[in-house]
């Protein structure tokens, strides 16, 4: 915000909610530019509907909020924040998946309802995590460091991708189809955006390709997962868990996730660590000044309206 200041006469939201489309609206009057929440949507109608604004700064590395081809259409620029929550984002996939492997936080509700009566051989059996199989479903930033984690725990690292992945090859991972991969893994971990090819990936079908010992991580976006499939899975156990940290109407969570014990629910906090947001702040703050410097913003999506502009 500092920075922001340092350029332009800036509007905060200062409630701890993402404001309604209306309001954003009227705000956006006469601005030139606004730093975007993953709950603000910019699908066409509402970019139609932009007068002044020259760049929509998403405060995320996913940009699925925005309609980049409206934007594009309209001369606007929309920047995202690839990089800088690698770590931390990968830090939460390996922690649901140690979660839920070991059943964390199913034994901490139950040390604090007071139903703690002292160790025995089987209780709260859970599943090991060192030397076991993790498939990888998306092989960019996050899901290599997803495997470099797992390399420390010594898991063999399968991956599904569109193309080989050099820095996932040097770690020892393999390149193999979805099914193979969702055959051969005892967890799973989702890291892909969120698009037309993504959008429902894992169904009935693929959770039905998995052992019944897996266990399914999402830190992507939850329209990748049919949750209604994934809620059947776990009620049957016909996988042993999941962790989710998204959902596919957040910040509503289907209520039937609840009453299962298998499941690890997180509210979204991928990057949810003081130094990762901090860095998300600037690099937002530092696009948006780019741009309506008439500079080039350091990680833009539609790179073709500044190209358009240069002719």
């Amino acid at each position: 915000m500092v920075l922001l200041r340092e350029y332009f006469r800036v509007d905060v939201n200062k409630e701890e909610r993402d404001i309604t489309q209306r309001e954003l609206l009227e705000k956006l009057d006469g601005a030139f530019g606004v730093v975007a929440m993953l709950g603000n949507k910019f699908d066409r109608g509402f970019i139609s509907k932009l007068k002044t604004v020259r760049v929509i700064s998403d405060f995320a590395v996913g940009y699925n909020n925005v309609d980049v081809k409206a934007a594009t259409e309209k001369g606007i620029v929309v920047t995202n924040t690839p990089g800088v929550l690698t770590d931390a984002t990968a830090d939460m996939a390996f922690g649901l998946l140690l979660a839920a492997a070991r059943r964390i936080a199913e034994g901490d509700r139950l040390v604090r309802a007071g139903e703690f009566k002292g160790w025995t051989p089987l209780m709260m059996l859970g599943h090991e995590v060192s030397g076991k199989t993790i498939g990888i479903i998306g092989a960019g930033r996050i899901g290599t460091g997803v495997a470099t984690r797992a390399k420390g725990f010594g898991m063999k690292i399968v991956y599904y991708s569109r193309r080989e992945n050099p820095d996932l090859d040097s770690l020892g991972a393999s390149l193999v189809t979805l099914e193979e991969l969702l055959r051969e893994s005892d967890f799973v971990s989702l890291n892909v955006p969120l698009n037309s090819e993504t959008r429902g990936m894992i169904g009935r079908r693929e959770i039905g390709l998995m052992k019944k010992s897996c266990i399914l991580i999402n830190t992507a976006r939850g329209e990748v997962i049919d949750e209604r499939a994934l809620i059947s899975a776990l009620k049957k156990t016909k996988i042993a868990g999941a962790g989710l940290d998204v959902y596919v109407d957040e910040p509503k969570v289907n209520r039937e996730f609840f009453r299962l014990d298998n499941v690890v629910l997180a509210p979204h906090l991928g990057s949810a660590t003081l130094e990762t947001r901090a860095r998300m702040s600037e690099l937002s703050a530092l696009n948006a000044i780019a741009v309506l410097k008439g500079e080039r913003p350091p990680a833009i999506v539609n790179p073709e309206v500044l190209e358009k502009s240069e002719v």
